[in-house]
């Protein structure tokens, strides 16, 4: 399988046949599949025996910022998070002035890189998680250096008493 620039995923002929063979034939009419004479025969042989063709792939005519942009405005989240002050309610949960000052400087860069609805979005994840009792780890990686996260609740490492550089996250 390879993707295209906006990550779209396609499948080859070789990607059909190894998952035919893998067990996997009923997923084939859903994924997109590379143009070629054999998906135009096996179309032709599908509509004639009355079962689902294979969908092709046809690149879309968008710039990856546009695409992006138009997916992460489509999220599935209730109006309460989607309308929520996102800025308020971190600030409602920090416990003293060094973390409100943390919690200004990190909002800050998430607002710049168009960041702050995939923040509620995280609140609504967490909140969801925590009522359905999935669990969720610790923390992983650079994430842990965002006490936004954190306060969240993403991630259960405090980055202020660590001394964890935001800026490793964010590049």
């Amino acid at each position: 399988m390879k993707t295209d620039e906006l990550g779209i995923p396609r499948f080859s002929n070789k990607d059909l046949i190894d998952m035919i063979y893998s067990g996997h034939v009923d997923k084939c009419h859903v994924v997109l599949c590379d143009e070629s004479d054999d998906i135009d025969l096996f179309n032709k042989a599908a509509t004639e025996q009355g079962i689902s063709q294979l969908t092709k792939y046809i690149p879309l005519d968008v710039n990856k910022d546009e695409f992006d942009g138009v997916l992460q405005s489509e999220w599935f989240m209730p109006d309460e998070y989607k309308n929520m002050d996102i800025f308020s309610w971190l600030e409602q949960r920090c416990p003293d002035h060094e973390s409100v000052t943390r919690v200004e400087m990190e909002i800050i860069e998430y607002e710049a890189r168009g960041m702050l609805d995939l923040l509620c979005y995280m609140v609504y994840l967490v909140d969801f998680m925590r009522e359905n009792n999935i669990v969720w780890g610790v923390g992983r990686g650079s994430s842990v250096a965002s006490y936004i996260l954190y306060l969240i609740g993403v991630h259960k490492v405090n980055s202020i008493q660590y001394g964890l550089d935001f800026n490793e996250f964010m590049r």
